[in-house]
């Protein structure tokens, strides 16, 4: 078989503020996406391109990596680098086009239409519902999901920071906030994920506001109508659906897999849905990663019919395999997606400070919308956030609770592991702060995971169970397991310790 070797032009611009290695990324990507590059062709060697840009070889590499990590490249040992063979011709020309259209498309929102089956409640009985309300909420519990390390965040600078700024007596403190939020902030954010997500976007598309569920809140209240149905993941993140379904959404539940979201299932089910809720970098519970070919087809859909993608990148600072991926968004040709992050997970959950990346389109609806809400979030701390990143403490901060829960992470699976022996699955995910994991079936039957969980809420422990996460909960077939975090255990003592007491639980 003869491999392609094409020559391949790859010229950098050292006077751009974008990193080298950004910048390889992208010219990789228009070659695919132009047609100079087809699957199966090899790539120019990491010292031989190294040369050629007279950069160094790890910024090659680096580069590298985040293409193989988005499913561009496959590297096969000495055999050399490719372009992946898994990149299908309908897939080129998705890329292809992405790279052609940059005009937005300032059509109005098609509305929903059809008679699919769609879900309005969540699949959770009232019995069950204290287990999710106890473990998140309160006092914070061991093995607690989504709760970053409190035992290491910089308390000492971040009161420092904020107390110097309650003493600088700036009127504006004092006033009600600006319900877009605090403008140094955003224009923080705007850098920040341009630089970390591949997000380009400008300060006034960046919404501050107090939470995820805020953040949820103001989408729909300006972008949707009454009976809009959505997509939502299947399995999906529990908190969110039971609000969307509050909000008279209309839930149409899509399988999740290795490669994420099923997209074709979903078009199956309900084509003409008006949005789609998604967690691409790490889903919520499952932990995988939507695949390359998944992403181009899910913003294809949202394309077709003018739909909205609501992006939730809820804890992506944190990759244990590789660089942090970049966004959903990043891909985005026609402004179709609505990045939501938050600070809850990197920071503290108490900060109660989250933020929305809009469309251009929807920038002003957004911003009458937060003006008639006015519950923008307390100035103090947008300020004292500003600054905390500003000084270079959020870049540090980052980059020692990703090594801190890399090795955290991995207490707790030897742990569970040696206390469960054959019992409990675990596969821990490249990336975040929690997991989940899976029961293996007993001889009687599937482990009542909601009864476990119970019973490990009396043991002063906040597992979730995994059952909970699914449209249908309590059918035969549902996975059985439980969601739990890591970024709490401090020591192999603490993992040995919590993992005995739960495999205690299993069995009543």
């Amino acid at each position: 078989m003869t491999v392609r070797n094409p020559r391949l032009a790859i010229e950098i611009d050292r006077q751009k503020p974008l990193p080298i290695y950004q910048q390889i990324c992208e010219r990789f990507r228009t070659a695919i996406a132009a047609g100079h590059l087809r699957p199966g062709d090899r790539v120019p060697a990491l010292r031989g391109l190294a040369t050629q840009l007279n950069t160094a070889r790890g910024t090659v590499e680096l580069a590298y990596t985040i293409l193989v990590d988005e499913g561009y490249l496959q590297m096969r040992g000495a055999a050399g680098t490719f372009v992946s063979p898994s990149l299908s011709a309908s897939q080129m020309q998705a890329v292809a086009a992405g790279g052609r259209r940059n005009a937005p498309d300032v059509s109005s929102l098609k509305d929903a239409v059809g008679e699919k089956e769609t879900y309005t409640t969540p699949n959770v009985s009232t019995a069950r519902q204290p287990v999710i309300a106890v473990a998140l909420s309160g006092e914070p519990r061991p093995l607690q999901p989504g709760l970053p390390a409190l035992d290491a965040f910089p308390r000492k600078i971040w009161s420092r920071i904020v107390s110097r700024r309650a003493r600088g007596g700036e009127r504006a403190l004092l006033a009600y906030p600006d319900p877009a939020g605090y403008l140094p902030l955003r224009q923080h954010i705007a850098t920040y994920l341009g630089l970390s997500r591949g997000v380009t976007c400008l300060p006034h598309q960046v919404f501050i506001t107090s939470g995820y569920r805020a953040t949820l809140e103001l989408v729909l209240r300006s972008l949707a109508s009454p009976g809009d149905r959505m997509w939502f993941e299947d399995p999906g993140y529990l908190l969110a659906r039971n609000f969307l379904a509050e909000t008279g959404m209309q839930l149409v539940p899509v399988p999740v897999d290795e490669e994420g979201i099923d997209v074709e299932r979903g078009i199956e089910r309900e084509r003409e849905a008006r949005f789609a809720l998604v967690t691409p970098s790490h889903q919520s519970p499952l932990g995988y990663t939507l695949s390359l070919a998944r992403r181009m087809a899910l913003l294809n859909w949202a394309e077709a019919g003018s739909r909205w993608i609501i992006e939730d990148d809820y804890d992506s600072e944190f990759r244990y395999l590789g660089r942090p991926l970049p966004a959903l968004k990043s891909l985005d040709r026609q402004d179709r997606v609505l990045y939501c992050g938050t600070f809850s997970k990197v920071m503290f959950p108490g900060l109660r400070l989250a933020y929305t990346v809009v469309p251009e389109r929807a920038v002003e609806r957004v911003g009458r919308v937060a003006c008639s809400m006015n519950a923008g979030a307390p100035t103090l701390f947008q300020s004292a956030l500003a600054d905390f990143i500003e000084q270079g403490h959020f870049a540090r901060h980052v980059k020692r609770m990703r090594a801190l829960y890399g090795q955290r992470r991995l207490l707790i699976a030897q742990a569970l592991k040696q206390a469960f022996g054959e019992r409990l699955t675990v596969e821990l995910p490249p990336g975040g702060i929690q997991f989940a994991v899976h029961f293996a079936e007993a001889a009687h039957g599937p482990v009542d995971d909601v009864a476990v969980a119970s019973r490990a809420r009396d043991a002063g422990l906040a597992v979730l169970p995994l059952s909970n996460w699914y449209a249908h909960g309590r059918i035969r077939d549902t996975p059985r397991g439980l969601v739990m975090g890591f970024a709490n255990i401090t020591d192999t003592k603490e993992a040995d310790r919590l993992a005995r007491t739960l495999r205690a639980c299993l069995d009543g």
